[in-house]
Order: structure tokens, then sequence, then C-alpha cells
């Protein structure tokens, strides 16, 4: 069980890694990796049900996304301008090979498929589910005053795939990232 306990440690290394390529637009304290992740799986979720898979295959998306980012406990959160210079995918998955080594057989398996057993069509959602969260982040960087997070906005629409993604993304765009708690206070 030492093996088990290690990985649940270092997950939570997650809570500790921030998003680094908010940095770029002066965002001081990015929100975590996990932050990022959490949010990627409730997304995930939702888009397979929208794009008309079943609960099973939504659940799958849910624990890929959950699963997603686990390297970045050892790599950091290396953003869109690193990879520029570095290929990061083979490293990546020597981490991932890594973290699961020694974990009981069930559970290895179990975290290596959630990563690597996807179709082609629940790659293309969990990449728009990883894309939207991060456009979602960027329009309430906005709404604080990040004005340089609008072209993030822009760049993520265009690389959309999916009918639902898109249809998010549109209302998402045009709504304040704080109107979901309007009307909820209770007043007197």
């Amino acid at each position: 069980m030492k093996r088990v306990t290690d990985y649940i440690f270092e997950a939570g290394m997650l809570k500790r890694v921030a998003r680094s390529g908010w940095w770029a637009e002066k965002v001081k304290h990015p929100e975590s990796v996990s932050d990022h992740s959490h949010r990627t799986a409730i997304i995930a979720f939702i888009l397979a049900r929208l794009e008309g898979m079943d609960e099973d295959q939504a659940r799958k998306l849910c624990t890929a996304a959950v699963f997603h980012d686990m390297h970045e406990t050892r790599l950091l959160d290396l953003n869109k301008i690193t990879a520029r210079y570095i290929d990061i995918t083979k490293v990546e998955d020597k981490v991932e090979e890594d973290q699961v080594e020694g974990l009981p057989g069930e559970v290895s398996r179990s975290i290596i498929t959630a990563l690597d057993g996807l179709s082609q069509e629940e790659k293309t959602i969990l990449r728009d589910a990883d894309g939207l969260e991060c456009a979602f982040q960027a329009k309430e960087y906005l709404d604080i005053g990040h004005s340089g997070t609008a072209s993030w906005i822009r760049n993520i629409g265009l690389r959309l795939k999916t009918k639902s993604a898109k249809k998010i993304f549109e209302k998402m765009k045009s709504q304040d990232s704080n109107s979901w708690w309007k009307g909820l206070k209770k007043l007197d």
C-alpha cells in the first residue's frame, strides 16, 4: 500500500502546481493544475452526454480528464511557449509510466487505460473539454481585467471540434462569469 499512498500524495502536488501560461498575461496567482483538471472533468462528462454518449462513456471521459495532467506533478505545467521548444509528449508518457509503476496491477492498468484507451471521438471530446476549461478560465480572468486573455478565448474557439463545445463556447463568451449566482442570495 505504500506505493498507493505515495501516488495519492503525489496527486496532491497538483494543488500546488500553477498553470504557468497565465503568467504571460500577468496573472500573478493563476489557478492550479488540480483546479483545471477538476473543471475539465466536469466539462468532459457534460460534453460526452451532449454529444450523445451514454453514461459509461461520460464517466470514462470524466476519469480521463482527472488523470490527464497527472504528469505535471513531476514536470510542472509546461505551457504552449515551452512546447514550442520542447517536444514534451514522450516525456509526459515516460512520467505517466513511471508514476503507475509499482501500483497494484488493476490500478495501474485502469489509470493507463483512462489515459490511452480512448477512441478518436473520445479524444476529441476530451481535447474540447480541456480547451473549454481554459476558455472559461480566460473569460474569468478577462472579467477581472486581464484583457490579454481575450486572444486566448478567440484562439481556443477556433480549435473546438464538437457541436456542443462550440455552442457552450458561444454562450460563455457573451455571459458575465459572475452571473451564475445572481438571484441566489437570500434577502431578508
